[in-house]
């Protein structure tokens, strides 16, 4: 079976690396230009591409599939099946006609639930305790094709949005690898999705950054590992803007004004929300490094 596979971030290069390794033909790939990045703005390539090339494989860069000789280039490579994870361009319908079997799509969550860009970053935003990752046939909208089968998995209590990403990369990789397998055994259950249960999970930006201190401790702390590695939660503390890295909630009932500096303990410093508190346990000043809160603030001295 003749595999073309689409995908940018390390997430789709976990799932191409898994299918190379099962030995599936992966007779082309495809994956975003290469974007100027860093202090230089030096053109990197996706971690996708890097993988590509390191196993010899044909790489293809479109900006879109807009150009007949773009279809044309992916019909000439004559796949059975595409697989998608990721690629970040939205496939026109003569694309997704082009492979016998379908195209395909690996989802970072569990849907119809949080269909969009961001699906397990707002898992963990909005304090679930479980998400997962589904394979799905492709569709003119968005997130929205019959299911072929889910992968569940439980959310950690303190699990930022990356460390859920590291693990749901793997899921997800097993779950292609499986349903790459059966189309291979004709094997392919769908089954349509119910669009009245859908919920959608938009890009975020650096708006969301702020911390709400009137929310509750449970709802401050997912706040903090949802936006976690990026944007990052943001708070002024003491006149000092910082990111917050991480935090945990803290056993404290007392009650005080929302976002009133409580103590600096050995793991933390503890912050009144509107219900509870949190302690965070690491943050960056504006032009520092991170830092363990206590180390900060030992330089750094908090009037209380």
């Amino acid at each position: 079976m003749r595999v073309v596979f689409m995908g940018t971030p390390d997430i789709a290069a976990t799932c191409l690396h898994k299918i190379l390794e099962d030995g599936f033909d992966v007779v082309g790939v495809y994956t975003q230009p290469d974007r100027p990045k860093g202090r230089g703005m030096k053109l990197v390539a996706s971690p996708v591409k890097e993988l590509a090339l390191k196993h010899g494989l044909p790489v293809f860069q479109p900006e879109n599939f807009r150009a007949d000789e773009t279809v044309e280039q992916l019909r000439a490579l004559k796949p059975d099946v595409v697989a998608v994870v990721a690629y970040g361009r939205i496939l026109p319908q003569r694309v997704l006609d082009i492979p016998p079997k379908g195209c395909i799509n690996i989802h970072a969550s569990v849907l119809p639930s949080y269909r969009g860009s961001a699906p397990y970053q707002w898992a963990v935003l909005d304090g679930l305790k479980e998400t997962g990752v589904t394979a799905m046939y492709l569709c003119r909208e968005m997130d929205a094709g019959d299911i072929i089968d889910v992968s569940k998995t439980p959310i950690g209590e303190n699990e930022t949005a990356g460390e859920l990403l590291d693990r749901l990369a793997v899921l997800g990789a097993q779950l292609l690898s499986k349903t790459l397998n059966r189309m291979t055994q004709g094997d392919v259950p769908r089954t349509p999705q119910d669009g009245e249960k859908a919920t959608y999970a938009p890009m975020l930006d650096k708006t969301m950054c702020p911390i709400d201190w009137t929310k509750t401790a449970r709802q401050v702390h997912d706040h903090v590992r949802g936006l976690h590695p990026w944007p990052v939660a943001t708070a002024v503390i003491g006149g000092t803007k910082f990111k917050i890295h991480s935090t945990v909630v803290a056993d404290w009932s007392g009650s005080a004004q929302p976002g009133t500096v409580l103590e600096l303990t050995k793991t933390g410093l503890r912050v009144a929300c509107g219900e509870g508190a949190v302690e965070i346990r690491s943050l960056q000043a504006e032009g520092g490094k991170r830092m363990n809160a206590p180390d900060y603030f030992r330089g750094h001295p908090l009037e209380l």
